[in-house]
């Protein structure tokens, strides 16, 4: 098999925004060499994150219209790329990020091997720099903690964000799942994750989960409250997907963890306050915490806002009302992009790869008047 189709595959990951880093080991080939066949991987690299016809990538291809709309549309099955498609309307392909994105994608399809390369390869994706700069994710408090005095932002209430979507979807969770799948899972419940808008039509087109209506969605919120389970949506205000994860599956939360101080890394715009004279250490917040941000050393719960990462979960469950939730300053507020687009630019940026972004979009724009101009001759 031809491995410098792989590298350059890698090397073209790598420079969208949220990265395809290269290992010592080289599991990221192989990772590569699962999913793709060589020939998509060659015309995978003539893909942008700017969605197109397949007439455009055909031209920067060198290839034949309909045979790059075929094989667009296999790589689209495989969820290799996104797609944006409306009736009666040619449709748009792009690339997609290794995570958030083909990763997530692989869900319907999973096997042993695909998740031991993904587990060997995940601590080497997650750069805490990069996190901390510009998250892909941000952690929202579940609905029961949010006190009525507590100043909160529509876009940081997960129910008030769901209430108005048109198209919802429920689907696994692929940590839960692939944990599952190895004899590691947990007894969180699996369908949870939700995807809004094109997500939920790209999902549906290929058949992972299933649609709701936002009065499901809000009860499948409530029930990931019960189990524990911390609510981390899109790192923008306009939704895009809301994941809902536990600390021993989920990949991010997992490796975000072994920082000393998660708090530093995650977007969020609360902390827990503990009142020490009214809890009864009962113990019920250090079950729940996913991060462990709480302790009970001879029946004295300890707190360390260093790790907490203000999903409420402690907060939701306290009998003696002994944790609060409160807002940060807002010296300590993070950035919220407006739209997912934005929060993708910030992301690059960050990663140093915004002007690598920017001249693939003129290049692209450049490419496609000159072939305009060649034909308005012709």
């Amino acid at each position: 098999m031809n491995t410098e189709i792989y590298k350059k595959l890698a090397l073209h990951l790598d420079d969208l925004p949220a990265g395809f880093p290269a290992t010592e080991s080289g599991v990221e080939l192989r990772i590569l060499k699962r999913l793709f066949t060589p020939e998509q991987a060659e015309l995978a690299l003539h893909t942008t994150i700017i969605p197109e016809k397949a007439k455009v990538i055909a031209l920067r291809a060198g290839m034949n219209t309909d045979e790059t709309e075929q094989k667009l549309r296999e790589m689209v099955d495989k969820g290799l790329l996104f797609s944006i498609e409306f009736p009666d309307k040619p449709a748009l392909y792009m690339a997609t990020q290794y995570v958030i994105g083909i990763w997530e994608y692989q869900v319907n399809t999973l096997d042993k091997e695909l998740i031991r390369d993904m587990n060997e390869y995940i601590p080497e994706f997650v750069n805490f720099d990069t996190w901390k700069k510009s998250p892909q994710l941000r952690t929202i408090p579940v609905n029961r903690s949010v006190d009525a005095s507590l100043e909160i932002l529509p876009h940081e209430m997960a129910a008030e964000m769901v209430k108005d979507q048109s198209k919802i979807r429920v689907f696994p969770c692929i940590c839960r799942k692939e944990h599952s799948m190895i004899g590691e899972g947990c007894d969180k419940p699996e369908e949870s994750c939700l995807a809004f808008g094109m997500g939920a039509y790209y999902y549906e087109r290929r058949g992972i989960g299933r649609d709701i209506d936002a009065e499901e969605c809000i009860e499948i919120l409530k029930r990931a409250d019960k189990a524990g389970l911390v609510l981390q949506p899109n790192n923008a205000k306009k939704l895009v997907n809301i994941c809902c994860c536990c600390g021993c599956c989920c990949q991010i939360l997992k490796n975000l963890g072994k920082h000393p101080k998660p708090a530093e890394l995650i977007s969020t715009p609360f902390v827990v306050r503990f009142n020490e004279e009214t809890c009864k250490e009962c113990g019920v917040c250090e079950k729940r915490c996913q991060i462990d941000a709480i302790t009970i050393e001879d029946d004295k719960v300890s707190l360390d806002e260093g790790r907490c990462i203000g999903c409420g979960l402690c907060v939701s469950t306290c009998p003696s009302g002994s944790m609060t939730l409160e807002r940060k300053p807002d010296e300590e507020q993070t950035y919220i992009p407006s739209n997912q687009i934005k929060s993708h630019l910030r992301l690059a940026k960050s990663r140093g790869k915004l002007n690598r972004v920017k001249m693939t979009k003129i290049s692209i724009q450049s490419k496609w008047d000159r072939w305009l101009a060649n034909n308005r001759k012709n």
